[in-house]
């Protein structure tokens, strides 16, 4: 996910369920409903890192082939790309704790099969990929419900710590997933699909227990049409929004290199005859501070907006990638990446937030698909070339190519969004946000007002000895 900018057709129109009461909301971590759904996605993630590192170690320290491992990725990645649409009409369609349901359980089958045939020592490479392309599948169906669900379970007003508490939990399932998944893989090749499949039941267990209803009111308007037509609309609301196609297309293409540099990681520290555990501890390194970034972003937000964000974060890899080329050494690297990641964590919050603030519920399933696919579905892609590159030229000389494309993404950065229009549709989506929650909050105050007054209304029927219901 990535940090969006706004332009004058992307004013938020924050949208409410209807006759929905005001409510004093209680604090985040009073809020069982949220906290049970945190902990279960938590849990999901964990399990879905620690595997997604033991698929990589398997394949390439068992071949030493980049381009054997890179496929396994690919696999994983692909349906940012042909699933992505079906599933957010699909998730629209669909009750959302169910569907979180039904996906835990297929992952937990599929991880499962993959500890058993390595148990087994009958790993093959095209059921390898078969598993990664469904459990990816499944997790993407489950992503889309449960980003919807958040705003069925957490007041408007907190959304935004929210989503940077649920961004800091998949730093934190990176920190400890990723580690986790190489130490097991060290102790037995089928140790981290079987953590996988423990905590994936543990996630399933937990979402069992979330009481509110997941799912907001729905109107009537589009009931019975087709997927196709759900998915059309999804991309029109999307597409409607000139900054936001823009800030995906950059991103995107940034979202290749950023495959490449993952990938990178591991042949480094190989070829500089580090081990599994030394890749285990550079990815906790960067996902703390990515998980740092996530939870500074509200600050970033607030003090710069997002166009200057957008413009900041992609100067400051235009000038972090190059310098990977000549960075002296594992500590060095371990650095320069933990500044990238922190300038990711800060831009995902500020986009997710950005996308549920503006969308109405029946369409966040579909608009959080759309959003994926422009801004993430480029790493299948980056995953493939990233093999092959890695394979045909030395690891300096792939550095040096992410860094030169990373300096052209930033220049055309600055000329989308540093201009006096762009400046302009900023102020202009920030005096939409504000009238927004003004009448939000006018119109708290008037139901609390006629709560009151219905209050006062009953008790002076009752003291006059009158039935408060006449």
């Amino acid at each position: 996910m990535v940090p969006l900018a706004l332009g004058r057709d992307d004013a938020v129109t924050v949208t409410e369920p209807p006759g929905a009461p005001a409510r004093r909301a209680a604090k985040l971590t009073r809020n069982r409903d949220f906290l049970l759904l945190w902990t279960g996605s938590g849990l999901s993630a964990l399990g879905a890192r620690a595997a997604s590192i033991g698929y990589t170690l398997l394949v390439y320290w068992s071949t030493g082939s980049a381009t054997a491992a890179s496929l396994v990725t690919f696999a994983a990645l692909l349906p940012n790309l042909v699933a992505q649409l079906p599933a957010g009409a699909l998730v629209d369609r669909w009750n959302r704790r169910t569907t979180m349901l039904v996906c835990t359980a297929g992952r937990i089958l599929g991880v499962g099969s993959v500890g058993a045939v390595v148990l087994l020592d009958a790993v093959w490479l095209p059921h390898l990929m078969v598993v990664a392309f469904v459990e990816a599948t499944l997790g993407i169906c489950y992503t889309l419900a449960e980003r919807a669900a958040v705003c069925a379970v957490v007041p408007r007003d907190q959304l935004g710590g929210a989503l940077a508490a649920n961004e800091s939990r998949a730093n934190a399932a990176s920190i400890l997933g990723q580690p986790t998944g190489t130490v097991l893989y060290s102790v037995a090749r089928f140790a981290p699909f079987l953590f996988a499949t423990v905590v994936h039941l543990m996630s399933l267990v937990t979402l069992l227990f979330v009481r509110r209803d997941l799912q907001a009111p729905r109107s009537s308007d589009g009931e019975g049409s087709g997927l196709i037509a759900q998915i059309r609309e999804g991309v029109a609301f999307i597409w409607g929004k000139l900054y936001l196609r823009r800030a995906l297309c950059l991103f995107a293409a940034s979202n290749i290199l950023f495959q490449i540099l993952s990938l990178g990681l591991v042949v480094l520290v190989k070829d500089r005859d580090g081990t599994p555990a030394t890749v285990g501890v550079l990815l906790a390194v960067n996902s703390v501070f990515g998980m740092a970034g996530a939870m500074t972003s509200n600050a970033f937000l607030r003090r710069w907006g997002i166009r200057r964000m957008m413009i900041g974060i992609h100067l400051a890899w235009a000038v972090l990638m190059p310098l990977l080329v000549v960075a002296p050494g594992l500590v060095a690297v371990s650095v320069l990446l933990a500044l990238i990641n922190y300038g990711a964590g800060i831009g995902n919050v500020a986009g997710v937030l950005y996308l549920l603030r503006t969308t109405p519920d029946e369409l966040r399933g579909r608009a959080g698909s759309i959003f994926t696919l422009l801004s993430s579905g480029a790493n299948s892609i980056g995953a493939l070339l990233a093999g092959f590159l890695l394979d045909a030229v030395r690891i300096e000389v792939a550095l040096a190519v992410v860094g030169a494309t990373m300096v052209v993404i930033a220049a055309f950065a600055v000329l989308a969004f540093g201009t006096r229009t762009a400046a302009q549709a900023e102020r202009a989506e920030a005096d939409a946000e504000r009238a927004a929650a003004e009448q939000v909050a006018a119109e708290r105050a008037a139901a609390e007002r006629a709560a009151a007054e219905r209050a006062d209304a009953e008790l002076a029927a009752t003291a006059a000895g009158r039935d408060p219901r006449d």
